[in-house]
């Protein structure tokens, strides 16, 4: 019997009608206490060697309606291998037509990072020697708020941050730590040494647990967008930005990459924060420098498109970018990967995959190499 489920981790959608393989009826589900939508996770049951069309009829009402031009759905049967199938979006309906090979696929907006595989990571993050896994503090539904420290930790090197998903629908953003942490731990290779010899690395694969869970794009479980939380952030809606917040100042914070996705533009780009009044130019030629020197290192990366500049002094500190920036003077930037593909450097079987994803995490390691000698 043709069924559709949602029920794991992630999982986002609303079965309008599933009677027949061929006119299946979806809508995506709305984020948690908020109107934000667009990510979408399902799998199809019992369709196997059929040809099934689905229509998810409220996407022109989504978030980022511009995120469906130009956009392909990913499929996957295990979680793992994801690639892409063609997509049109007409008068506000997503369509796709896919032959299911087995007895139940997953279709998603972008390749599902589960909280198991999160979970994995974790593990095999903090059981490596020289890393720590710190929590300061819990969400609102409970889950622990996971830090972890690569090296051992000294007052006189600079502390750097990587975090992820603090929109809990960019899964891109937490394919890209996976790609660096595992880099991190690899002790025979000579740019990780020298990077952990220089700096404190903390990393935040997951900002937002809660949220990912949940399926969102966007929100926590108190529907809090995080990355609008950084000036004023609180203890009982915001908690993953409180104590985040909190322990990086405590360390000193001089540099913060804050890994995200981007719904429209099909290009990888750093967000900057030449809007902000209080950053010097010793902090503007630092990011240059950062966004210049990962350009040359993975072509994936680009440097000509990306959001318009801001005017000085009309910069949102709200944000970690502009927060950090602002008030702890530190080079903070926003990494954005696409959900679509690179246009720059275009795959169509797989667009921006988890493997593209993870490729460029690795790079982050000499990108962050090549400015240690400014800090």
């Amino acid at each position: 019997m043709l069924s559709i489920d949602s029920s794991f981790d992630g999982g986002n959608i609303e079965v309008i009608k599933a009677t027949e393989a061929h006119d299946i009826q979806l809508k995506i589900r709305p984020d948690t206490e908020s109107d934000f939508f667009q990510w979408f996770a399902f799998r199809i049951i019992g369709a196997r060697d059929l040809a099934c069309t689905a229509r998810i009829l409220n996407a022109g009402q989504a978030s980022f309606p511009a995120g469906w031009d130009g956009y392909k759905m990913v499929v996957s049967h295990d979680m793992a291998s994801w690639f892409r199938i063609p997509t049109t979006y007409k008068d506000g309906i997503l369509e796709v037509t896919h032959t299911l090979k087995n007895d139940s696929e997953y279709f998603a907006y972008f390749a599902m990072y589960p909280m198991e595989r999160h979970a994995r990571l974790i593990a095999k993050c903090q059981s490596a020697l020289g890393v720590r896994l710190i929590v300061p503090g819990f969400t609102a539904m409970k889950r622990p708020i996971e830090v972890l420290l690569f090296g051992e930790k000294v007052e006189e090197k600079p502390s750097f941050w990587v975090i992820a998903r603090q929109h809990p629908g960019e899964t891109m953003a937490e394919w890209f730590m996976e790609g660096l942490l595992k880099r991190l731990l690899d002790n025979q290779d000579g740019a990780v040494q020298r990077l952990l010899q220089r700096v404190n690395i903390f990393a935040v694969p997951n900002m937002n647990p809660d949220g990912s869970v949940l399926g969102n794009l966007r929100v926590n479980s108190t529907g809090i967008n995080l990355n609008r939380e950084w000036e004023n952030p609180s203890e009982a809606l915001s908690p993953e930005v409180f104590h985040i917040r909190n322990m990086m100042i405590d360390s000193h914070i001089k540099l913060c990459l804050d890994v995200h996705g981007d719904e429209a533009l099909p290009y990888n780009f750093i967000a900057g924060f030449e809007g902000i009044a209080e950053a010097s130019e010793t902090q503007l030629r630092i990011m240059n420098t950062y966004r210049d020197n990962l350009e040359r290192l993975n072509p994936d990366f680009q440097t000509l498109h990306g959001y318009p500049k801001v005017q000085r002094g009309k910069g949102m500190k709200t944000t970690a970018t502009g927060y950090l920036s602002a008030y702890q003077g530190a080079v903070s930037m926003t990494l954005e990967m696409p959900f679509k593909d690179a246009q720059n450097a275009p795959n169509s079987l797989f667009g921006w995959s988890p493997e593209r994803s993870m490729a460029l995490g690795r790079s982050t390691v000499e990108a962050l190499l090549s400015v240690i000698d400014d800090f």
